[in-house]
């Protein structure tokens, strides 16, 4: 496995690691460090990246003052490692929405989680995030994504996966990897809800998208959001048909 970091907006690092197995063209897991005041991390990584994603993050901020452990859905690519992490920053809580924290995180997380209302924002210092439930987009009833107010930036999770590696940030085409991976995976809810959920987040318009799963994106991120609606949209006309 190969990890790099890179900064994809002031304050923002990508952290990524290629695992080369993982489909033909390999796949690649990223995690979201949000340097403020508070410091955030969005996805944990799979508690076996536990050791290279900490020394990643800790090149860029002390262990110790991460405040936030968060991420888009519970699964293990998501927070396999979050007690790891609970147990290396000794403030952090875990923040996720209502429904997550109801459902799964009160009994799984080894501190109290924190439980955020749909649309709260959190006050990092120097950074703000909004919290957005997603339900079942792109899977799994606990969904959700953060918005980084201060540079536009959409922590989209799962949205926009695609496989292979790529570069930090791409002005390229995401949409049609984004289908070609789910015609590889059909990791997806589909339902009447799910263009429309994705719309919604376009009215955000975002200046950029940090994918978990591919190249951060640069662009017109409204638009790849509204063509990915679009998508999901076809998909579950197939599947209802």
């Amino acid at each position: 496995m190969q990890t790099r970091t890179d900064e994809i907006a002031a304050g923002i690092y990508r952290i990524s690691t290629f695992v080369p197995d993982v489909t033909p063209a390999g796949f690649t897991f990223n995690q979201f460090l949000i340097r403020a005041e508070q410091p955030l991390l969005f996805h944990t990584g799979p508690r076996a990246m536990f050791p290279v994603v900490s020394q990643a993050v800790a090149r860029v901020v002390p262990l110790a003052t991460l405040r936030w452990i968060t991420f888009g859905h519970v699964e293990s690519d998501e927070c396999g490692s979050l007690n790891q992490w609970l147990a290396a920053a000794p403030r952090a809580e875990v923040a996720h929405g209502e429904v997550g924290v109801m459902v799964s995180l009160n009994d799984l997380a080894d501190r109290p989680p924190r439980a955020l209302r749909d649309s709260e924002v959190l006050d990092l210092g120097g950074h703000r995030v909004r919290h957005l439930d997603t339900p079942h987009v792109p899977h799994g009833w606990e969904a959700r994504v953060l918005y980084e107010e201060t540079t536009g930036t959409l922590l989209c999770g799962d949205l926009f996966t695609r496989v292979g590696d790529g570069p930090p940030v791409t002005r390229g085409d995401v949409v049609g990897p984004a289908k070609e991976a789910e015609e590889i995976f059909r990791a997806s809810c589909y339902t009447p809800e799910t263009g429309r959920t994705i719309r919604k987040l376009a009215e955000l318009k975002p200046e950029r998208l940090a994918l978990m799963h591919g190249s951060s994106f640069e662009g017109d991120a409204r638009q790849a959001l509204l063509d990915l609606a679009e998508a999901y949209d076809v998909w579950h006309a197939q599947s209802a048909g």
